[in-house]
């Protein structure tokens, strides 16, 4: 691993391939199963869910009926999606959905955007405004199989993730580039006190989907910095691993060991001439780092 450093920052180089060279218009949401070694994420602009099976070396692309940005496994047979206008229940086999709850259906300047998994079974999920708009999104807990609006007024919901014992709970907001701290009760994955801000990131990019290994440290794409910046549960930033798209957007543990990370990136809103000095743009990336990853909890749906 040989750091450099480029704009006043120190990049570090890892070993790192290209998962899937299908370029995704805003790829996210990616999360893995380990009983099945298979890894998930979106395009949600595309409205596409990828499938990568790693013991065949392959990717199957799903075409959806709507606009979906996240996934949370709820037993071998199905999953839980969410989608611009609620959750669906998917079943893997066949890939029919169900809906489980309507969110935000009607309101047609939201969609979908960043979720997670509570070690609870809880999910936290948000919306945001299709085209960014100031404070049209929101933060939600599904608990017990009922929603709750915890956080109103988010721009851009991203980082959603969580402390390995669940009484800590993250959350940014891409417009504002702060990371939030809040605690939880680990029993529920529900707020027992307010927000704190954690991180306040300065310079190039912003705050995009994050995820925290076995250590408690955060591992945080960024937006437009090409990189994962990873942090400890101060708010200090330790490392930040170099990402070959400018735009990556959403980091996951992936392998029987979690010791891999899954990136995704995107293309949205960037022009031809971007594009052309961006080769990688809208690839989905494999880091070899050697993390402590771990595993996504199941979601609970009552």
């Amino acid at each position: 691993m040989t750091p450099d450093r480029i704009a006043d920052e120190v990049m570090e180089d890892v070993p790192t391939s290209v998962l899937s060279a299908e370029r995704c218009h805003l790829g996210e949401g990616p999360t893995y199963d380990v009983s099945t070694d298979t890894a998930w994420w979106f395009d949600i602009a595309e409205r596409r869910l990828f499938e990568h099976r790693f013991a065949a070396a392959g990717t199957i692309i799903h075409v959806l009926p709507k606009m979906a940005s996240a996934l949370a496994r709820i037993d071998g047979a199905r999953q839980l999606i969410l989608a611009e206008d609620g959750l669906y229940v998917r079943e893997v086999a066949g890939g029919h959905l169900q809906l489980f709850t309507a969110l935000e259906a009607d309101n047609p300047v939201t969609r979908s955007n960043d979720a997670r998994v509570h070690p609870s079974g809880t999910f936290w999920l948000g919306t945001m405004g299709r085209h960014a708009e100031m404070g049209a999104g929101a933060i939600y807990a599904l608990h017990r199989g009922r929603i709750t609006r915890l956080y109103p007024g988010i721009t851009i919901p991203n980082a959603i993730c969580f402390s390995p014992n669940g009484e800590v709970g993250y959350f940014a907001d891409t417009a504002t580039n702060i990371l939030y701290r809040v605690p939880l009760d680990a029993s529920t994955g529900l707020p027992v006190g307010e927000p704190a801000a954690l991180i306040r990131h300065r310079g190039v990019g912003g705050l995009d989907g994050a995820i925290v290994d076995a250590d408690g440290m955060i591992w945080n794409a960024r937006w437009g910095g090409a990189c994962i910046d990873i942090y400890d549960p101060a708010g200090r930033r330790l490392r930040s691993l170099r990402v070959p798209a400018r735009q990556s957007s959403c980091p996951a543990f992936v392998g029987r060991d979690f010791s891999q990370v899954l990136v995704t990136s995107a293309w949205q809103d960037m022009d031809d001439a971007q594009r052309a000095a961006d080769p990688g743009h809208g690839k989905t990336f494999l880091l070899d780092v050697a993390a402590r990853g771990r595993a996504e909890p199941d979601v609970k749906l009552s």
